[in-house]
């Protein structure tokens, strides 16, 4: 068994997001290429985005800090601190409406 905070993660890549030119951190704290299963931190600097890309299976976001935007078409999501958004099966991108860290939940399909 494995147990990690995902609050100190949180906090750690927010400040590696911010102080890099990228403007974003981020690490993969479960699962992997191999596996169904993947859940990723990911911090974005505000103003900062991960661009439109496919949804790879079922997936969620759950906002750990900050608040985000996911955008599919003309379907906008807004989440803050604490909220779950659920991913469509839809090219999207996620936008940091302010310093934002994320945990990504994904099940690949096969």
């Amino acid at each position: 068994m494995r147990k990690m905070s995902l609050d100190a993660l949180a906090r750690e890549h927010l400040e590696k997001a911010v102080a890099d030119s990228s403007g974003r951190s981020a690490t993969t704290v479960f699962g992997g290429h191999e596996q169904v299963l993947r859940q990723t931190v990911i911090a974005l600097a505000r103003g900062r985005e991960l661009s439109e890309h496919e949804n790879p299976g079922e997936a969620t976001v759950h906002v750990l800090r900050g608040r985000v935007r996911l955008v599919a078409g003309d379907d906008v999501w807004e989440g803050r601190t604490g909220d779950l958004i659920v991913v469509p099966p839809a090219r999207h991108r996620l936008e940091a409406i302010e310093d934002s860290a994320v945990l990504l939940t994904v099940a690949k399909r096969h």
